[in-house]
């Protein structure tokens, strides 16, 4: 009995014009497709970007980590052998489509690591570049609060990824 009205409800509402409900829906899906495309490869972008920035400049790198005080200078080499390659491969990951939804919660996570980083020296004083998107440990009137705000933008791009993927051209989805 349900479904014979739920079908007389269809029914009517193609004759009520239920062809416009439908072309609504449709431009509605088209304008998530093209936001979920941009947080797609926006987040790609940025992430290459940030790695590739890093690429070859272990010492530079180092430095920026070690301008947090969180890390032994030990700890903050290694982290600088790692992070430009791992951002660089996580863009390049979002780029190709590759798991996209764990791939956004890996990106969701690195962020929060960031934040926490970038509170911890804010609350701190310190007065360091965040070395982000190129490090240049000389730059030491960086703006900390900023960069969290930045960060927590791209948190939200990243949660709207991850709840609607953008699928196409994607390798796997």
């Amino acid at each position: 009995m349900a479904i014979k009205q739920d079908a007389q409800v269809a029914e009517a509402g193609a004759v009520d014009g239920g062809d416009q409900w439908t072309e609504e829906t449709s431009t509605s899906e088209r304008a998530l497709d093209v936001l979920s495309a941009l947080a797609r490869f926006g987040l790609a972008a940025m992430w290459i970007t940030s790695g590739a920035s890093k690429l070859g400049k272990h010492m530079t790198v180092t430095q920026s980590i070690e301008a947090y005080e969180i890390f032994t200078p030990h700890w903050s080499g290694l982290l600088a052998n790692l992070i430009g390659p791992l951002e660089l491969a996580g863009g390049l990951i979002l780029l190709l489509g590759i798991k996209i939804r764990p791939a956004g919660w890996v990106s969701f996570g690195v962020l929060v690591l960031f934040i926490i980083g970038l509170a911890s020296a804010y609350a701190r004083g310190l007065q360091i570049d965040c070395g982000c998107f190129g490090p240049d440990p000389d730059h030491t009137d960086g703006d900390l609060r900023w960069a969290i705000i930045r960060d927590v933008g791209l948190i939200a791009v990243t949660l709207f990824m991850i709840y609607r993927p953008f699928k196409k051209f994607a390798l796997y989805p």
